[in-house]
């Protein structure tokens, strides 16, 4: 079975390990690269992202493909518990490794694990959070269905994403930055323009708001909704688990 690696065609079994393969490469400057590819804006995005979730003491939340903890950062002082998930050893390392020199460590656990195939009991988790890691998953359907198995009911799930600008001199402006700026960036500061090359072409192969949206009620989620930000560069999804 084929799928899509950015733009390139892969054999479905493979794409984990290309993909692992990029995040290795930029695990260490991951963070730096975040805040100069989207000039700073992904924090604002982030910051959107957890007042949707609705925390509060008590609660055990998932940050899946969570990569270097910087959701669980701000999760975790407002909760019981977060478990920090991704497929990427090298990424969780990171992570950790950051988390525990702010000294956030007594409510934090790390998982390396596959988003399709989540070694968590059903009715698990209060809340899940996953924050544009999606793109990356082969089976997206089957990422979906894991997070609504391990979701408690009442609880709810939420995809920060890129997705499909709605404005088409945007597009034209968002295509020549992702195409050009991005491989440039990697490439002064990685020497590595191929995998923000991938970057660019996973985000351009991901499904679109309605798509996904659509996808995730048939994952089982209810009151699925979605709210654009910057234009529909980015968007945030919800549903919810009754």
């Amino acid at each position: 079975m084929k799928t899509h690696f950015g733009y390139e065609q892969v054999e479905a079994k493979d794409k984990a390990k290309r993909v692992g393969e990029v995040f290795d490469s930029v695990a260490q400057k991951y963070d730096v690269m975040n805040d100069l590819m989207s000039l700073g804006v992904h924090r604002y995005w982030k910051h959107e992202a957890i007042k949707r979730l609705r925390l509060h003491e008590g609660q055990t939340v998932l940050d899946l493909a969570g990569g270097t903890g910087d959701l669980t950062e701000k999760i975790a002082p407002k909760v019981s518990k977060v478990v920090l998930s991704d497929i990427n050893e090298k990424m969780i390392e990171v992570g950790k490794n950051r988390l525990l020199d702010k000294g956030l460590f007594s409510n934090i656990d790390y998982v390396v694990a596959n988003a399709e195939e989540l070694p968590f009991e059903n009715n698990t988790f209060d809340r899940i959070i996953i924050g544009f890691g999606l793109r990356n998953v082969t089976f997206k359907e089957k990422a979906l269905q894991e997070m609504f198995r391990v979701l408690k009911p009442g609880g709810h799930a939420l995809v920060l994403e890129f997705s499909k600008p709605f404005l088409p001199i945007l597009n034209k402006v968002y295509d020549t930055y992702s195409f050009t700026v991005l491989p440039w960036l990697g490439k002064m500061l990685l020497n590595d323009p191929d995998s923000y090359r991938y970057l660019a072409e996973s985000i351009r192969m991901h499904p679109d708001q309605e798509t996904l949206k659509n996808m995730m009620c048939q994952a089982g989620f209810e009151s699925c909704d979605f709210e654009n930000f910057s234009g529909g560069i980015v968007a945030i999804h919800r549903g919810f688990k009754y």
